[in-house]
């Protein structure tokens, strides 16, 4: 057996432990101060590896943990190690599931996504530094990524062109495989503004929004194209007040997936230029492009070319996917950084009440992160 892969195998039970204290602290995104906790459960062990770590403030949110190597310790450009401290699980879920090991599984809410990732940083991390100095390295744990990057979007991405390549470790695919793409994402509200009037009495003199909506929401399909991996999903559609009211105000939601930005574009185009089918009725839409795809090219794959020279080199089977999902590391490959996604520990579950871990997937991810860092 690797060297490497044994003596990250000997450490699971401390990953073990270290995944269950850190899905014990409950962090939703909507949550500051859960979101909080979890940082300062992790940056005091990011310190002792001798990185400087600190929780940098974000405006109505927790704050993000950033943990860098020190100036003496850069010979070269970081490599950024991302992921996110946040979870889709409100408050108290934990007393209704809590975490519970069943041999080889660990299930627990936020554990596959990405609790699990962020145990891989940190105890490749420590790998490294007990066989030497640390390569440099900038890790960097979001707050709201399951909800809304703004507040700190133009930070990370100011740390990202300081960084001369990104490792997200957002969860393995099921089964292992790591990301080499991912459809960028936006979503779009589109309002009618119609006019009201009593529906038996006086029906013409109204302009039902709810119908303006209906054309729209058939208008919007054709954009879809599955050939080209793009998709237009209705998902809520809102309006009226009583059956014998004409309404005078709808409101439409949409998610839009595309794999490249000529394909947001186009979308974005399309749904900007919708127009009123109904007299009387005047259209307002906002939203656009929020996530950019993580588009399958030349700098993923070389990445993705190392991972799979180390994986090699540990005995262990890699493969790639791609997936609709977004994730930040999408932003990483829109600045021009060699990205890759996914490297987070093997499990099933993202958002879902089985959320679970596949615990032997933990040292061999530890001994892969290691591995590759080496190698970048």
């Amino acid at each position: 057996m690797n060297e490497l892969l044994r003596r990250a195998r000997e450490a699971a039970p401390d990953m073990t432990a270290c995944l269950q204290a850190l899905c014990e602290i409950e962090s939703p995104s909507t949550d500051p101060a859960g979101v909080e906790a979890a940082a300062r459960f992790l940056a005091p062990q990011f310190e002792a590896l001798g990185l400087a770590a600190e929780l940098v403030p974000v405006p109505g949110a927790g704050p993000v943990l950033r943990a860098k190597s020190r100036r003496g310790q850069q010979s070269a450009l970081p490599v950024m190690l991302l992921g996110h401290l946040d979870t889709v699980w409100p408050l108290g879920t934990l007393a209704a599931r809590p975490v519970r090991i069943d041999g080889d599984r660990m299930t627990a809410p936020g554990s596959y996504d990405m609790k699990g990732g962020l145990v891989v940083v940190l105890f490749a991390l420590r790998e490294l530094a007990a066989r030497g100095p640390l390569p440099p390295v900038t890790v960097f744990f979001t707050p709201l990524e399951e909800v809304d990057n703004t507040p700190y979007r133009a930070l990370m991405e100011d740390e990202m062109r300081a960084c001369s390549a990104c490792l997200d470790f957002e969860p393995a695919w099921p089964g292992g495989a790591v990301k080499t793409g991912r459809k960028g994402s936006g979503q779009f509200k589109v309002r009618a503004q119609g006019r009201s009037s009593h529906a038996g009495a006086d029906l013409s003199l109204g302009a039902n929004a709810i119908v303006e909506l209906a054309h729209q929401a058939l208008a919007v399909q054709p954009l879809t194209d599955p050939e080209r991996g793009t998709s237009v999903n209705v998902g809520v559609i809102r309006g009226g007040i009583r059956t014998n009211v004409v309404p005078d105000l709808a409101e439409l939601e949409l998610d839009f997936r595309y794999p490249s930005l000529e394909e947001g574009r186009r979308v974005e185009a399309a749904v900007r230029g919708l127009q009123p089918r109904v007299a009387g009725v005047r259209l307002e839409v906002e939203g656009g492009m929020n996530y950019p795809p993580l588009e399958r090219n030349e700098r993923t794959l070389s990445v993705y070319a190392k991972a799979k020279a180390a994986a090699d080199a540990l005995g262990l089977p890699l493969s790639e996917v791609v997936t609709g999902g977004a994730s930040e590391a999408s932003f990483a490959s829109a600045l021009g950084l060699p990205t890759l996604d996914g490297l987070g520990p093997d499990g099933d579950g993202a958002h879902a009440l089985h959320e679970h871990v596949l615990l032997p997937s933990l040292p061999e991810r530890v001994a892969l992160t290691a591995e590759l860092l080496a190698r970048l």
